[in-house]
């Protein structure tokens, strides 16, 4: 799994933090960060959660 986020179209908003915080970061810049670009496949579900829930669509996940 290959995490990609548009940052054009992300508005920081933490949905993704809150479902993949091992994986996704809104920090104290205001910016989101991946800190995880290649998640283990525990997280997977997690991440396709954040993809799915994400206000902008910013988040793109292949494989």
């Amino acid at each position: 799994m290959r995490i990609e986020v548009d940052f054009d179209r992300c508005q920081s908003n933490a949905v993704c933090e809150g479902l993949a915080p091992s994986v996704f970061e809104v920090r104290d810049d205001g910016f989101l960060y991946v800190i995880n670009e290649n998640p283990p496949e525990d997280l997977h579900e997690a991440v396709l959660a954040a993809q799915a829930q994400c206000p902008t669509q910013a988040i793109t996940v292949s494989d």
